[in-house]
């Protein structure tokens, strides 16, 4: 489809600053030193097990929790001086709860089968998304003026996991307040990805993407409402889930949901092996696990597969790199020859409109009529509304407490209009049907979590619209499974996104494990 000419001009004039942008920003930084430091690869046994597998050797006295606990804590101290992920720890307390785990598991007369009904993640290091509360720790999403805040409470999926046993380990770095596809604020500074400290684990989640990928943790929780699980687990090379929306709760988290938010944000699990997801979602989804019927066995020869390579060529969005496009293509080959299925490859026009889409529908009102709160004024909370153009002065003279991630987004809502045009809302509603239609109860497609592999830092700064592939997702209000699919020849992590149907969660995460199985799931970014 050619563009028109209005969408010529875009294109031209968003090359022409991004352009004039990046060679202002490559003349300015400082040059990287000739020899890149690396993570030491992983060592104890302990750290390459699945967190089903540790909490059932827990459980059958195998190993304690007092010693899975500490080669986390002894992995943490090893990696975070590198990636820094983790911004507070709890160790002290955590071994506490770890002896208390073993004390249990030692008088225990009703044998493991009742330990594993009870308590399924009994003695496993989970880490903790620092937007999620988690009680006694900072509960700041990296905004300077929530230096000193602390959270009082758990937030719902975080109780229900130690309720399921599970021990926070402590909590990781976001982006600021959370929207931004880097994981850098001027609280905690910038979080380096495992695979290439000189690159981007990516965001919102992406603290969590990094030490998990870093073996400095088994299981974690994040929060997507543009791809801040599925944009850092690609990153990472790590699995992540995002969850039908509103079947896990998004209670006590912040930024707190506004506008419709609720209906596109979605908390799920990020782990390092498949294996890990279901039971993850499982306890988090508490009394709303039921609605996605993940205890039916899912039989991947029945279901029906189709495939999207790209989103049509949006001129405001990167194209998709050849790697992941060839990638892509081996899943389908590697699937047919397997299983014996036939994966179709479908293509939606509407596609190529997904940052539009994604854009509009994020500033819809509620029910009510009440918009989402301005970005501004959560830059200036507990005070006034940030100020963008002051603050875009200030940042220039470093004198701004914002990064410049937060203060452009700030800039470009002031451009919103208040209702989303006709033309955008019949594409979307058009997407919306035929996507369904394909679905039904059994379909799953794959589609690019990103179009290229993780970014140096802040080279996102520079293509800030190619989140669209992940945030067209949340729009459409679909469960998603990032899997990771090895490595590319830089040893940067390539993988795919699984959609599928509405509460048929069980679907994606059923192809998770395949995947795995197939191209070998996480590796270690420390390995030779």
């Amino acid at each position: 489809m050619a563009l028109s000419s209005f969408e010529r001009v875009q294109v031209w004039v968003l090359k022409a600053v991004m352009g004039f942008l990046f060679a202002l920003f490559s003349l300015l930084s400082p040059r990287s030193p000739a020899a890149k430091k690396k993570l030491p690869p992983v060592r104890e046994p302990l750290l390459t097990q699945s967190a089903t597998r540790l909490a059932g050797r827990i459980r059958q006295r195998e190993v304690s929790s007092a010693e899975v606990v500490q080669a986390y804590i002894d992995r943490i101290l090893e990696v975070n001086p590198l990636v820094n992920a983790v911004i507070k720890d709890r160790f002290a307390l955590a071994l506490q709860e770890a002896a208390q785990v073993d004390k249990l598991v030692e008088e225990e007369t009703g044998g493991e089968d009742v330990l594993e009904d009870r308590l399924p993640l009994l003695g496993v290091p989970l880490s903790v998304k620092m937007s999620y509360s988690l009680q006694g720790m900072p509960h700041t999403t990296g905004a300077m003026s929530r230096r000193d805040v602390v959270a009082t409470v758990d937030s719902p999926p975080v109780a229900q996991l130690k309720r399921a046993g599970a021990i926070p380990l402590g909590v990781t770095n976001t982006s600021e307040l959370c929207m931004w596809s880097e994981s850098h604020n001027h609280l905690h500074g910038i979080t380096c990805n495992p695979y290439d400290l000189e690159r981007t684990p990516g965001g919102s989640s992406g603290g969590e993407g990094s030490i998990i990928a870093a073996a400095g943790a088994v299981v974690g929780v994040g929060s997507d409402i543009g791809g801040s699980i599925r944009i850092p687990s690609f990153f990472n090379g790590i699995f992540g889930h995002k969850t039908t929306p509103g079947v896990v709760s998004n209670d006590n988290q912040y930024p707190n949901c506004s506008g419709r938010h609720d209906e596109y944000q979605s908390s799920g699990p990020m782990c390092r092996y498949a294996e890990d997801l279901l039971p993850m979602l499982q306890i988090m989804a508490g009394p709303k696990a039921d609605l996605l019927s993940l205890n039916e066995k899912v039989d991947l020869k029945k279901l029906r597969f189709f495939t999207i390579t790209h989103d049509g060529g949006s001129p405001l969005i990167s194209p998709v790199s050849r790697e992941l496009i060839d990638i892509q293509r081996k899943v389908v080959e590697r699937l047919e020859a397997d299983l014996g299925v036939n994966v179709q490859e479908v293509y939606f026009p509407e596609l190529k409109y997904s940052f539009q889409i994604w854009d509009a529908f994020m500033a819809l009102p509620d029910d009510n009529g009440k918009p989402p709160t301005p970005f501004a004024e959560l830059l200036g909370e507990p005070g006034r509304p940030a100020r963008p153009l002051w603050e875009l002065l200030k940042w220039m003279v470093g004198k701004s407490d914002h990064t410049m991630a937060a203060i452009g987004l700030a800039l470009v809502e002031m451009t919103h209009v208040t209702k989303p045009p006709a033309f955008l809302i019949q594409q979307k509603e058009k997407l919306q049907k035929d996507v369904e239609e394909l679905l039904g109860l059994d379909g799953v497609f794959f589609y690019p979590t990103h179009p290229r592999v993780a970014p140096k830092h802040h080279h996102n700064l520079f293509r800030p619209l190619d989140f669209a592939y992940t945030g067209i997702i949340n729009i459409l209000g679909l469960p998603a499974t990032q899997c990771p699919l090895g490595l590319n020849e830089e040893g940067l992590p390539m993988g795919v996104q699984v959609v599928t149907g509405k509460m048929q969660d069980r679907l994606s995460i059923a192809v998770a494990l395949y995947l795995e199985k197939a191209f070998g799931g996480w590796r270690d970014p420390g390995a030779p």
